[in-house]
């Protein structure tokens, strides 16, 4: 991913804290040549050896399963809140432009077993359900429903490279204060979010 120096986020910590609140990511691959994508939780874990890992599943039907061979190397993105800025919110004469933070993961994938892919849909399902009213368990479930997990395949992704854009109009210090302020008056969730950024990074 192409990121302008001052846009770099370097912060292993605070990245990964974005990817655990943003996991419903994009899988990439090649398949028969061409780029095939998927939209699917992607959870940030680590291994029995401490690595640094991503756990997803998709279906048997999906054709990406074809080219997703072991130790192919694949490409994850997360992305996060976007806004447009207008230059009418600086104080000088400038282009306008759109602030966006995203979040590219490279990495290796390996086939679960089965058994290694239940754990991490009981996990998965526990995680999202923890703030449920009547929260749900796998264990809850039909051996019926339960059947269903037949039709996917599960993978952990080995991390090999984190790539991170935090654009938040980062070259217009001076131009933040009212940025901010006109980001927030929009009711957008996600330009309000853009805001609550920029001014933690103050």
């Amino acid at each position: 991913m192409y990121i302008p120096a001052h846009y770099k986020n370097e912060n292993l910590k605070e990245v990964k804290e974005f990817i655990k609140k943003n996991s419903f990511g994009i899988l990439v691959n090649l398949v028969k040549g061409r780029p095939w994508a998927s939209h699917i939780p992607l959870e940030l874990d680590v291994d029995v050896d401490g690595q640094d890992i991503l756990v997803g599943h998709i279906s048997k039907a999906n054709l990406q399963l074809e080219d997703l061979a072991k130790d192919q190397e694949v490409l994850c993105i997360f992305n996060g809140p976007h806004s447009y800025i207008s230059s009418s919110w600086y104080q000088e004469e400038e282009v306008p432009t759109w602030n966006y933070i995203a979040v590219h993961v490279y990495g290796t994938l390996h086939i679960m077993d089965e058994g290694a892919v239940l754990a991490s849909l009981h996990k998965l399902v526990d995680k999202y359900e923890q703030d449920s009213e009547r929260p749900i368990s796998l264990h809850d479930l039909s051996p019926n429903t339960m059947r269903q997990i037949k039709g996917i395949i599960g993978f952990q992704i080995v991390i090999k490279d984190i790539q991170a854009a935090y654009k938040l109009s980062q070259g217009r210090k001076e131009d933040h204060p009212n940025i901010i302020h006109e980001l927030k008056k929009t009711g957008c969730p996600a330009s309000g979010a853009i805001a609550e950024h920029m001014a933690s990074k103050k």
